[in-house]
């Protein structure tokens, strides 16, 4: 069996039934991209995190692969792909939950000995570099980093022994599948830093390997998660970003529903579970299908297995705010923000930035305007202590500045205006801005 899918079995994480469900009521909304700013802005990266979870998926196969890969010029016999080894399922098994749960010396440790007992394999730097992706993940606007260069290294180290391995034998599942997955991870990121082009061209040979797998096995519940998501993303972008749909000619046809449905069949009868399954799931219905109990549902696995990952932690208070229970919502970032006080691995800044404009915006939504006030200017020092302009800045600083309207200081309130308005736009801020520099801000307190 391949590595993921055994490393996350059901027998270990019980996975609770997930039901698709309409959502009757759509929270209010920060504000909407326009189309061409929206592509621009957001569109490589959907596209190529879509082909990232893709080729995740495809480590969800299951050993019935091995035989029907034959019959389709894939030369994998299991008793030379590593991936079948019991001692690399078991510590391999214990370095993700090590992972997932944020204890990064841990999991480096256990995939430095599994790197020294595999030498010339690519499944040690590859293991490894997903330490080093989750370290980069939950600061991803911080922009790029020292840990950009380990991670381009670790997976060019992949992909120069699986080039090795292709040419001793061009059929090496193992070379073809960790060829595959290092060029996702590595588009991933390279979309994510706006290096569009090398994204795309990461993107596009990812494929060339993905399709030759997935043709494998076409009736297996976790293999087909892969292949779900790309039916899905390749539908749903050009559906919302029509500029799109010329550079889907490079692309193989998708179908929404087909893919829609495929990912909930591996959430509901697969045989594994995985943990980038879940997630990607939850940003679906949480960001394209607008079901929050299914959101929810998701959010709660991820929290129930992974207690530690404050990325998970700040996303289960996101759901709850997108669907405005902000009880809940408020419960949950005051966690944030109390794990990130103590210094709580994972708990950085960027994290509690977002706690603590969540429940400053419920402060204001309140009426508790000194209370609002006090938790943006947080938002704001957090982000400038780390020479960050991100979308919680932007929007505490428009909302301070509503903020002081409010209370009768139009200076201040002005002030904060032109400082939007120098940052990057997102959504509605700059229109905002200048609509209340104009005409001041005089809302209700909790029309907001």
């Amino acid at each position: 069996m391949y590595l993921l899918s055994r490393l996350l079995s059901r027998s270990q994480s019980p996975m609770p039934e997930l039901r698709r469900r309409t959502c009757s009521t759509t929270p209010p909304r920060e504000g909407g991209y326009s189309r061409l700013k929206a592509f621009i802005r957001s569109v490589p990266t959907v596209i190529f995190s879509a082909i990232w979870i893709f080729l995740i998926g495809t480590l969800t196969v299951e050993s019935t692969a091995h035989a029907q890969s034959a019959s389709l010029g894939i030369q994998n016999d299991s008793s030379e792909s590593v991936l079948d080894d019991p001692i690399l399922i078991e510590e391999g098994r214990a370095g993700l939950m090590a992972l997932y749960n944020m204890r990064f010396e841990a999991a480096d440790s256990i995939f430095s000995r599994i790197e020294d007992r595999y030498v010339g394999h690519p499944v040690g730097p590859f293991l490894k570099a997903l330490v080093v992706w989750w370290q980069i993940l939950p600061r991803l606007e911080l922009g790029p980093t020292e840990d950009d260069d380990k991670f381009y290294e670790a997976m060019e180290s992949v992909i120069r022994r699986s080039d090795e391995l292709l040419d001793a034998d061009e059929d090496d599942f193992d070379a073809m599948f960790f060829k595959g997955a290092a060029l996702g991870f590595r588009g991933r990121l390279r979309s994510n830093r706006r290096e569009w082009l090398a994204a795309a061209m990461d993107g596009r040979a990812t494929l060339d390997y993905i399709f030759k797998i997935a043709d494998a096995d076409t009736t297996n519940a976790d293999f087909q998660f892969g292949r779900g998501v790309y039916d899905y993303f390749a539908s749903v972008i050009p559906e919302k970003y029509p500029i799109v749909r010329p550079m889907m000619i490079f692309f193989p046809n998708a179908e929404k529903e087909r893919g829609l449905k495929n990912l909930m069949f591996t959430a509901e009868e697969g045989h594994f579970i995985q943990t980038e399954a879940v997630y990607f799931l939850l940003q679906i219905f949480l960001t394209y299908e607008r079901d929050y109990v299914g959101a929810r549902e998701y959010v709660e696995w991820l929290r129930t297995e992974h207690p530690r990952n404050a990325f998970f932690h700040a996303l289960e208070g996101r759901v709850f705010a997108s669907w405005a229970r902000w009880d809940q919502a408020v419960r949950v970032f005051s966690e944030v923000v109390d794990l990130y006080e103590r210094g709580t691995t994972g708990y950085n800044p960027l994290i509690a930035s977002q706690a603590f404009y969540y429940i400053a915006r419920y402060d204001m939504l309140a009426g508790r305007l000194d209370d609002a006030l006090t938790g943006f200017d947080r938002v704001i020092d957090l982000n400038e202590s780390l020479s960050a302009e991100t979308y919680f800045k932007l929007y505490a600083t428009l909302r301070r500045g509503m903020i002081f309207d409010k209370n009768g200081e139009r200076s201040k309130a002005l002030l904060d205006y032109h400082r939007v308005l120098d940052m990057k736009d997102q959504g509605q801020a700059h229109e905002l801005a200048k609509r209340y520099r104009k005409d001041p801000y005089s809302g209700a307190a909790g029309s907001s």
